[in-house]
């Protein structure tokens, strides 16, 4: 008897601010894998898609994407790259921007 066994595939994940970056599994969202591997420099907010707290800019690379409301990321926005990490899975090595958040 064979037994196959489904094993995520992983892909490195890197930002401009932070290139060490990390491991996310292609069946975890960027945030959610990025959680799990201690890497903070993401923030985090609902995990749904709801705030828009975790934005970022894709840079380079292919993803997966749920849905996600124009009230966080406008046409425009997503034109030029940007994506909720709560909503996006990889598909292949990413290059991504995190937003600095002026006070």
């Amino acid at each position: 008897m064979t037994t196959e066994l489904n094993f995520a595939t992983r892909f490195h994940v890197a930002a401009l601010s932070a290139p060490e970056g990390f491991a996310c599994p292609d069946n975890l969202s960027l945030l959610r894998g990025a959680e799990q591997q201690g890497y903070a420099a993401i923030p985090v907010g609902c995990r749904g898609g709801g705030c828009g707290v975790c934005k970022i800019r894709l840079l380079a690379g292919e993803i997966y994407s749920k849905p996600m409301s124009s009230a966080h990321i406008s046409a425009q926005e997503r034109a030029a790259g940007y994506v909720l990490a709560c909503r996006v899975f990889p598909r292949s090595d990413l290059l991504i921007e995190i937003p600095t958040t002026e006070s």
